[in-house]
């Protein structure tokens, strides 16, 4: 049988090919309560001999995993230099010029990558009305567009040049709403949690321009979200308050049309690599991602923290497991200590629901492969790379460190791709075994872990991380998406999210509900 062993010390190996295909087999005889090893860590127990060339799955081995525990800081920390981050000189000392993309520099001196405008209620009370002024930005987006083609596609004095009019206006690359079902009837840490990640939606730069509406009844109301947002630019949000208003449809309508005048007067320019932020997050994982796709991200990540840029790593409970090797990256002893809060905080929050901690993988994580929450933990977290952790953020909290961020978030994937986006991820890098179509409100590229997934699913699926398992190097194929990351945040090319219209906004919901 094809099989890969994936660390020396390890007892099992990933299959190839055959029946068990991304399934593990034992690589020697492994007896009723020895540990099963894989990524060179233990990833469960055998509940019965095992013997050599079988099966390993949920028939004989259970994980290791139990509640909260005590951690001890163990550092094993990197040298991370940073290359190249000023983009105001050709040369930064090092012999290397600043790798670039083409972004939208916003007059808060924040880089995005999209030129959108969006439409955001404070609850979910008015997201039908939110929709509707969304639809009629994009009916002009749209008509705005085809009077543009009509225009080049005019002939003057009967020869055969065009009048040519793209330089006259910019791009306004969408019109978006993102509804939700919260902003009302919450409480306490419940309702702060809704109000930092609309806040911080509002804060994004990928939009030119944002249209948020309020009900006026809500707790979540405009004041209250105002003063969540601290100094913000007046002509970069609109705030429309629809029980005092007359007819907030037109009163909506209005602002649409000067919110798409404003955004088209954005243009891209040269900007460093090291301005992204890029967010990081597996879902429907398989017995292939901590190989292929989850290591790729990885590679990807020290890459472009060199460059300057940022990483975000969320997925809290999909740490358990494998939560050490992050604490002992952390940069400093406080780091350390706000990693084990995290940690720890998480695992209460399933105790005190009366849940067990160690229950995440699904069934689709298990029929393709993943046996126990150790064996996806430590798949998971090498998509975080090989650099030292350098802030750890609070649900909503905005990103404002370099290098490898850790946020508190749980692993659900709507809810965890909307956190990153509501603390500033430019775009996500979402991998995946089994594949899925939806998208955060920023770019999110699907990268699957085999191949057979990337020519099934061609509208779900933007990069294959399975060509690792057929001779395409790691410094290879790292390249190649180092190098399509930089033509998507330019706008050369689009996320498959971005051409099916899959987008969502999803809030992490903590407390009751009056």
């Amino acid at each position: 049988m094809n099989m890969l062993k994936i660390h020396p010390t390890d007892n099992v190996a990933v299959a190839l090919e055959g029946e068990h295909i991304r399934h593990k087999i034992a690589l020697a005889p492994i007896k009723a309560d020895e540990q099963v090893i894989k990524y060179g860590y233990p990833i469960g127990t055998a509940t019965a001999d095992i013997p050599e060339g079988a099966h390993v799955h949920t028939h004989n081995m259970r994980t290791n995993l139990s509640g909260i525990i005590e951690y001890a800081y163990e550092p094993t920390l990197v040298e991370t230099p940073i290359q190249r981050i000023d983009s105001t000189q050709s040369d930064t000392g090092t012999g290397l010029t600043p790798d670039t993309f083409m972004g939208y520099k916003r007059a808060n001196g924040k880089v995005g990558i999209r030129n959108e405008v969006w439409v955001v209620p404070t609850v979910g009370c008015i997201n039908i009305t939110a929709e509707r002024i969304a639809q009629y930005g994009r009916m002009l987006l749209s008509d705005h567009e085809k009077n543009i083609t009509r225009d080049n596609n005019t002939h003057a004095n009967g020869t055969n040049e065009c009048i040519n009019k793209p330089n006259d206006v910019g791009v306004v690359d969408g019109v978006y709403a993102f509804g939700h079902p919260y902003g009302c009837s919450q409480m306490g840490d419940d309702q702060e949690n809704t109000r930092r990640a609309i806040a911080g939606l509002l804060r994004h730069p990928n939009a030119a321009q944002i249209i948020v509406l309020g009900l006026g009844c809500e707790t979540n109301d405009i004041t209250s979200l105002q003063h969540a947002l601290g100094d913000f630019d007046m002509t970069h949000i609109t705030f429309i308050q629809c029980q005092d208003s007359d007819d907030e449809i037109a009163e909506g309508e209005k602002a649409m049309r000067i919110a798409l005048e404003r955004a088209q007067t954005a243009r891209r320019e040269s900007v460093p690599m090291g301005e992204l932020i890029v967010g990081l997050k597996c879902g429907g994982s398989d017995g292939f991602s901590g190989i292929t796709a989850n290591p790729l991200c990885g590679a990807f990540a020290d890459r472009l923290i060199a460059e300057g840029g940022a990483i975000m790593l969320t997925e809290v409970p999909e740490m358990f497991g494998a939560e050490t090797i992050l604490m002992n990256r952390c940069a400093t002893p406080a780091l350390f200590d706000r990693t084990v809060c995290m940690i720890n905080d998480f695992k209460q929050y399933f105790l005190s629901n009366g849940q067990s901690i160690y229950e995440n993988p699904s069934p689709g994580n298990k029929a393709g492969g993943i046996t126990t929450l150790e064996d996806k933990s430590l798949g998971c977290v090498q998509k975080g790379g090989t650099t030292n952790v350098t802030d750890v953020l609070a649900y909503g909290q905005p990103l404002t460190q370099r290098g490898l961020n850790l946020l508190d978030g749980p692993g659900n994937d709507l809810v965890s791709i909307s956190a990153m986006t509501a603390s500033g991820a430019h775009l996500i890098l979402f991998t995946t075994g089994l594949g899925t179509p939806f998208g955060a409100p920023a770019p999110t590229v699907k990268i699957s872990s085999n191949t057979a997934l990337y020519g099934k699913k061609p509208r779900w699926i933007d990069f294959d991380a399975g060509q690792l398992l057929a001779g395409v190097t790691m410094p290879e194929l790292s390249d190649q998406l180092y190098e399509y990351v930089r033509a998507l945040a330019s706008g050369e090319i689009t996320a498959k999210n971005e051409d099916t219209n899959a987008r969502e906004f999803t809030i992490f919901k903590t407390g009751i509900t009056l």
